[in-house]
């Protein structure tokens, strides 16, 4: 693909994750109309809609999979990684905010949704493992709440750098889920 075909394709779904998250509903011709690209441009890579959405699911998730991949979950120290996940989910939150979940009839798409959340709950074992987290909690609740948490971020600190809304949430949440010395003082 040429350079500026991929610029093209990168701001089309690009702006069709922000127009989705905002409004299910979005019309292709809306999304190509914001994005600056011709409609019949969008037409001759995507067969329809669904094909659109799911092109839009398949970049955010491949985001996601690579910050998972950079965060180093398994093997960084939990404190950095924790950090670096954070902050990398943050910056895939804010260029794709259309939510995953939505695409649940594609088993291919859900599956990977579905690995990726997992991968997070195994770190989180090992944070709680390795004493950086509290153990009289539910066991999925930690996940779930990060998750809201980035969530929330990616609407409610939109004057903060992803590393400076990371520093609220890592603080918030080992506030919440900290043992010890694991959270800030």
């Amino acid at each position: 693909m040429r350079a500026d075909a991929a610029r093209n394709l990168e701001l089309l779904l690009t702006t069709g994750a922000r127009m989705l998250a905002e409004d299910p509903a979005t019309s292709i011709a809306a999304i190509a109309a914001e994005a600056g690209v011709d409609r019949r441009t969008v037409y001759r890579r995507f067969t329809g809609r669904e094909e659109l959405l799911a092109a839009v699911y398949e970049a955010r998730l491949a985001a996601i999979e690579a910050a998972i991949e950079a965060a180093r979950l398994r093997e960084a120290p939990v404190p950095v990684a924790l950090h670096r996940y954070v902050e990398e989910i943050v910056g895939v939150n804010r260029t794709w905010p259309a939510e995953v979940s939505r695409m649940r009839s594609d088993p291919e798409i859900w599956a990977r949704r579905l690995r990726a959340v997992e991968e997070v709950d195994r770190f989180l074992e090992r944070a709680t493992e390795e004493g950086f987290l509290r153990t009289d909690v539910p066991a999925r609740w930690p996940g779930h709440v990060l998750g809201s948490l980035v969530h929330l971020s990616t609407r409610d600190l939109p004057g903060l750098s992803d590393a400076q809304a990371a520093d609220v949430i890592v603080e918030t949440f080992l506030r919440s889920f900290g043992k010890g010395d694991a959270h800030p003082s």
